[in-house]
């Protein structure tokens, strides 16, 4: 079974962020997977690297870094480790188990009439719990002049988020088809509760729990994951929680590919459905295609190209998204 010491890491996350039984309980949830879970097979990653030449292998480490490149993910928008868009089943960071891994990461997005900022941190421990907490910053721009608000105002979202790992691996168990299956909440909070509240919105607080499953074919360098998120988040919760059009939690679906170039270099696209809760305007789906490139196991650079759809007052915000994330 797995240790019990992972018990103060997931009680100080409700202690410092803890805002109601929402989370307390999908928290909890997260918990009881993770002690009735099954040990995955700690079969070292490194034997799928013995036939690297001595300049390309990197070295061993007891404690961090076992896992191979680009099979951390890097970060999405909301600081767990995925793509962009969707977390993946895959604990972020590049420990294994009995390993810790983790990484910070800076996000830009830039559509036509907004940007977006994002930034945070996660850890991994021992391949099995994944710990993250991020910060967006959303500009309106010249958007907010027109809507009264002043030009550049800002929203900024708080998000703390757990992900447990349920069963399967990704990338061992090459001869099944199973799955890595993940089990993970983000707990957000807008800065904006009074402008949230009078464009439609129930709350400036909300919960998200997903559930994700990633397959790699390493034979064909493709990975491929599903995720279900139940959510009343409008915009990732920029905009707010629930609405006047539609109240409560909607299972939303998302989904990546990707496909690995070689070692170090891989291209793929991701798609995320949305809520649909305020009057005030019809929310898109979310789409992106990108590039991800990961020299080594502490830097991944990832470019997109990105398509948020409708936003408030304007249609078809499409633009570029680039983020940066450093870590072992």
């Amino acid at each position: 079974m797995p240790s019990t010491r992972s018990t103060p890491y997931i009680s100080a996350v409700l202690a410092r962020h803890g805002r109601g039984a929402p989370l307390a309980a999908s928290l909890a949830l997260c918990f009881a997977a993770l002690l009735l879970s099954t040990q995955v097979a700690a079969q070292e990653l490194s034997d799928l690297q013995s036939d690297e030449p001595d300049a390309v292998a990197e070295p061993d480490n007891r404690a961090t870094g076992g896992k191979l490149l680009l099979t951390a993910g890097v970060t999405q928008v909301e600081g767990a480790g995925g793509g962009g868009l969707t977390p993946w089943a895959l604990i972020g960071g590049y420990g294994e188990t009995g390993q810790f891994g983790a990484s910070a990461y800076y996000t830009r997005v830039d559509v036509d009439d907004y940007s977006l900022d994002s930034y945070g941190a996660l850890v991994g421990i021992h391949d099995r719990v994944e710990l993250s907490v991020s910060r967006q910053v959303f500009d309106t721009e010249a958007v907010g002049a027109a809507l009264g608000l002043g030009r550049g105002f800002e929203i900024r979202q708080d998000t703390v988020g757990v992900k447990v790992k349920l069963f399967g691996d990704a990338i061992l168990e090459q001869d099944r088809w199973l799955p890595q299956v993940s089990l993970g909440v983000q707990r957000k909070r807008n800065d904006r509760g009074a402008l949230v509240r009078a464009i439609g919105a129930d709350s400036d607080s909300g919960t998200d729990v997903y559930l994700s499953a990633t397959k790699l074919y390493l034979s064909q360098g493709v990975l491929v994951n599903g995720t279900l998120r139940y959510t009343e988040a409008n915009q990732f919760g920029i905009l707010g929680f629930g609405g006047d059009r539609r109240d409560g939690h909607s299972l939303q679906f998302e989904g990546s590919v990707a496909y690995l170039l070689n070692r170090t270099l891989a291209v793929g696209a991701e798609y995320r459905t949305k809520p649909d809760n305020l009057n005030i305007a019809t929310e898109d789906d979310a789409w992106d295609v990108f590039l991800a490139w990961t020299p080594n196991r502490h830097v991944a650079l990832t470019v997109a190209y990105v398509d948020l759809g409708n936003i408030v007052i304007r249609d078809r915000q499409r633009g570029v998204y680039a983020s940066l994330q450093v870590g072992f």
